[in-house]
């Protein structure tokens, strides 16, 4: 212990001792804290004293780490008079095991802290339970395909994770669940040795054609255009109206010039016809003609 006045004070209001109370301090420090946290008060915790004490540091790593817990809040040393008429002055040291600021420090140090207004640590939040990973329908797909289909197909989560991308890109091409269950689980061999590579060899062989999209209908032809006669309104294409009106409502002479012109047009069209049979026959093999002329002179 040391002398009288001299120790270790510890400050009001600390928060109750827990296991983690110097987890945030670096683990020379924490030592250091842990060490005097456990000392009764009035115990010496100078340099020297906490240098024998602590074998594992030496007076300068002792020093460095006082001042680093002074820093972090965990320690505060005064400058005082020694008092009873004595011009003497000394450094008293307070420990507190919950950090505090600098303007709390200032406060206790002034006499205006009481334990009473000391907020204690707050409680470390509970870390809530870690959720499983969201999984997707191929990869769900896998791993009941033991249930689903037949208990030699169950799959590892190493392997349904390595075949997820070939059951999405069945999906992707219009299959069900059932459909790739199918796939992989009927026709099985007597023995199934490894189950993730049979199901990937299915998987590839068996996976349908990719999606395509049907071409829209053609336009068909349009529509004949027909027109109505002015008189009697009869349908018909326009070329069997002559100023509007049909046959049947044209006059006397107009009827004839028509009937005329359409007479003319069908002999022309006649005309037409038979040239182009002669140039077709003309344009054959001049070996066939002469063939043709010796036959009929021999007969």
């Amino acid at each position: 212990m040391a002398r009288p006045g001299f120790g270790k004070r510890s400050a009001p209001g600390q928060a109750p001792r827990r296991a983690d109370d110097f987890a945030h301090l670096p683990a020379r420090e924490a030592s250091v804290a842990g060490y005097l946290d456990r000392l009764p008060e009035g115990a010496a915790m100078d340099v020297k004293t906490l240098a024998k004490e602590l074998a594992a540091y030496g007076q300068q790593a002792i020093r460095t780490a006082l001042n680093y817990l002074a820093q972090a809040g965990h320690l505060c040393r005064r400058r005082e008079p020694v008092g009873e008429g004595r011009t003497q002055w000394v450094f008293r040291t307070y420990f507190s095991r919950t950090p505090r600021n600098e303007v709390w420090w200032k406060r206790f140090l002034r006499g205006d802290a009481p334990p009473e207004q000391v907020d204690a640590a707050p409680e470390p939040e509970p870390v809530p339970a870690a959720q499983p990973p969201a999984r997707s329908r191929a990869y769900k797909t896998l791993a009941t395909l033991g249930r689903t289909g037949d208990r030699r197909l169950t799959l590892s989560a190493s392997e349904c994770a390595q075949l997820e991308p070939l059951v999405a890109e069945w999906f992707a091409r219009g299959a069900s669940e059932a459909d790739i269950v199918r796939a992989v689980a009927s026709g099985l061999p007597p023995e199934v040795h490894c189950a993730g590579a049979f199901a990937r060899r299915r998987l590839i062989d068996k996976i349908p054609p990719e999606r395509f999209h049907e071409p829209a209908d053609l336009p068909g032809p349009a529509p004949a255009e027909k027109v109505q006669c002015r008189t009697c309104c009869a349908p018909g294409p326009p070329e069997a109206f002559s100023e509007g009106l049909c046959r049947a409502c044209l006059p006397p002479s107009a009827s004839h010039a028509a009937e005329e012109a359409l007479a003319a047009e069908r002999a022309e069209g006649v005309r037409r016809r038979v040239a182009d049979l002669k140039a077709s026959l003309v344009r054959q093999r001049p070996g066939d003609v002469l063939n043709r002329k010796s036959a009929r002179k021999r007969r």
